[in-house]
């Protein structure tokens, strides 16, 4: 039986945190500066930042942007 989850808005910031720190330690290992996916997406440096740092609440097209730009699957940036 598949679990559904009911975010709250406490429990939806933390989600937001988790997603900017497996964006920017994936971004990293990659060797990949905020500005070249900033690139990939077509959006301005300061917007990856903002995701990085928990304070942008992406789309969901945005986060399989985001992956894609990474070459990862958008659930790593989940996990």
């Amino acid at each position: 039986m598949q679990q559904v989850l009911f975010y709250t808005q406490g429990n939806m910031k933390s989600l937001n945190k988790k997603l900017g720190e497996q964006l920017r330690k994936i971004r990293l290992e990659k060797g990949m500066s905020q500005g070249d996916i900033a690139k990939k997406l077509g959006v301005h440096r300061s917007y990856v930042s903002g995701v990085e740092r928990g304070i942008r609440n992406p789309t969901v097209k945005n986060l399989e942007r985001l992956a894609d730009a990474l070459g990862v699957d958008p659930r790593n940036l989940l996990s």
